[in-house]
């Protein structure tokens, strides 16, 4: 069996939003209870990733290290198309990653004890960010 949905998230700006919950919820929903989940994130300049879920200076240190490897305005980069922040954040993106897979148990994603799914906002404005959620199993 497969489900698949879209979600939307609106982004505050750069950072981290934790999305576990509604991957979680969508998953309880399709009724499978063994399989796996694929969350897939339809934009360049955001990004998923599984991160420390219990102290939130993992993910400030991942941001400091990401301005110092990409940082805004950096003279390097051409494209400045929406600006300074434009084409940095396409660098983290592709950086870090676009998708993530995870097994599913007992209704919901199987996850260590101090891991989160987080959706990763590299502009530095709002945004809305749509990811299609599939899960496959029974």
């Amino acid at each position: 069996m497969v489900r698949q949905e879209q979600i939307e998230i609106t982004t505050t700006g750069r950072g981290s939003i934790e999305i576990t919950a509604e991957v979680n919820a969508f998953v309880r929903g399709s009724g499978i209870s063994h399989g796996l989940c694929n969350v897939f994130l339809e934009h360049t300049s955001a990004s998923l990733m599984l991160c420390e879920n219990a102290d939130p200076s993992v993910r400030a240190d991942l941001e400091r290290f990401m301005a110092r490897l990409a940082p805004d305005g950096d003279r390097l980069f051409r494209h400045v198309t929406e600006g300074p922040d434009d084409m940095p954040a396409h660098v983290r993106s592709v950086l870090t990653q676009n998708s993530i897979s995870l097994p599913v148990s007992g209704g919901r994603c199987i996850l260590g004890t101090w891991q989160g799914i987080y959706l990763w906002e590299h502009r530095l404005q709002p945004h809305v960010r749509r990811m299609t959620l599939t899960v496959y199993g029974d």
